[in-house]
């Protein structure tokens, strides 16, 4: 981070809300030597500092510092294909991406989208993947739906693998091809 940077958009967004540098020390509630400090450069705002100096401007704390957040198309379809992993075990199809969501989710253009709903997916996959069976199998025995085999229940396993197969297939050629991912979850754990 550039300290002219910071102190260049803080004197900005101070002038455009016609704020003096006192008023916007005491709004956000620190010293007027602190302000000075920054807009001439000659400190940089610590997290709170920052923090505070944004919310008394009624702006993002990103808007003051130049993030520089990549755009990197190879580890977003690297992601999707890590939800592959549920093939050795379905746990392992939230954990994989979860751990590479989480490096990576504030540095990379779009992975905090695509991470999100992704694992969001997995964890509901995995979650029907396990009760649905069983919830099927105790409805089947008081007589509400016909009764259900053993069979019948491998099949529905094996249909949600493939859907699970297929969604994100279908999701690793939307990243290469630089459109949205569309990975639908009707419970948001993960926002």
């Amino acid at each position: 981070m550039k300290h002219s940077l910071i102190a260049t958009r803080v004197r900005e967004y101070r002038s455009r809300r016609a704020l003096s540098q006192e008023a916007l020390a005491e709004k956000a509630g620190l010293s007027h030597r602190t302000v000075q400090r920054i807009e001439n450069g000659e400190s940089n705002p610590t997290g709170d500092t920052l923090k505070r100096l944004s919310a008394a401007l009624g702006i993002n704390p990103d808007e003051l510092i130049d993030w520089k957040i990549k755009e990197d198309n190879g580890f977003l379809v690297f992601l999707n294909l890590a939800a592959l992993s549920f093939l050795v075990f379905p746990i392992l199809g939230i954990l994989v991406p979860f751990i590479m969501w989480t490096n990576k989710k504030d540095k990379l253009k779009d992975v905090h989208k695509v991470g999100v709903s992704l694992i969001n997916f997995e964890i509901i996959w995995v979650l029907l993947l396990v009760v649905l069976p069983f919830t099927l199998f105790i409805i089947s025995q008081t007589g509400l739906i016909p009764s259900l085999t053993f069979r019948t229940i491998i099949i529905l396993e094996i249909a949600m693998y493939v859907l699970n197969l297929g969604l994100i297939a279908v999701n690793t050629y939307r990243v290469l091809n630089k459109k949205n991912v569309c990975y639908y979850s009707p419970i948001k754990i993960l926002r």
